[in-house]
């Protein structure tokens, strides 16, 4: 891991599984506008925010209730100069049990502060992952986007452009 990938934390006390079932449901958190499978080893997906975000995701290792990895392998951004960040990263979805709790560490491998979008997918997987995807883990509700239903503040500054 490079100390530069993104990465952001949290613990809940609903169990390994359950964790496992909401990352692996990503309709539930991230986007409604998600075409493909998206939880079992070789599942493909693409993913689709306006014209603002593309990118089709292949399911590169999955471990039930402790780690599931993503490659991006294409990648299209409207609002960067090199369109195609994120290509051959890995988003990483780490589950632990620790002290009668589950941490979920979900680390984008590749994201790293020289990417142009570096601010923007930040702000926005911290969104996802420790609101959407905590709610959805603790509640049963996410709060994905959902076409014309930005979540972020970047996402409503990027759906204007």
């Amino acid at each position: 891991m490079n100390a530069l990938d993104f990465t952001t934390a949290f613990t809940t006390d609903k169990s390994p599984e359950k964790v496992f079932e909401a990352v692996t449901n990503v309709r539930g958190w991230w986007s409604e506008e998600i075409e493909g499978n998206t939880a079992q080893l070789n599942d493909q997906f693409d993913y689709h925010y306006e014209e603002v975000h593309r990118c089709r995701i292949k399911l590169i290792e999955v471990i039930p209730n402790k780690k599931v990895v993503w490659l991006i392998e294409q990648n299209y951004f409207n609002f960067t100069e090199d369109k195609t960040e994120w290509t051959n990263t890995n988003p990483t979805f780490e589950i632990t049990e620790k002290d009668g709790k589950t941490e979920l560490r979900f680390t984008h491998f590749g994201l790293v502060p020289d990417y142009e979008c570096f601010n923007i997918c930040r702000d926005a997987w911290t969104n996802y992952i420790q609101n959407s995807l905590k709610k959805l883990i603790e509640t049963g509700k996410g709060e994905p986007n959902a076409t014309g239903k930005p979540q972020t503040e970047n996402e409503k500054k990027l759906s204007k452009s």
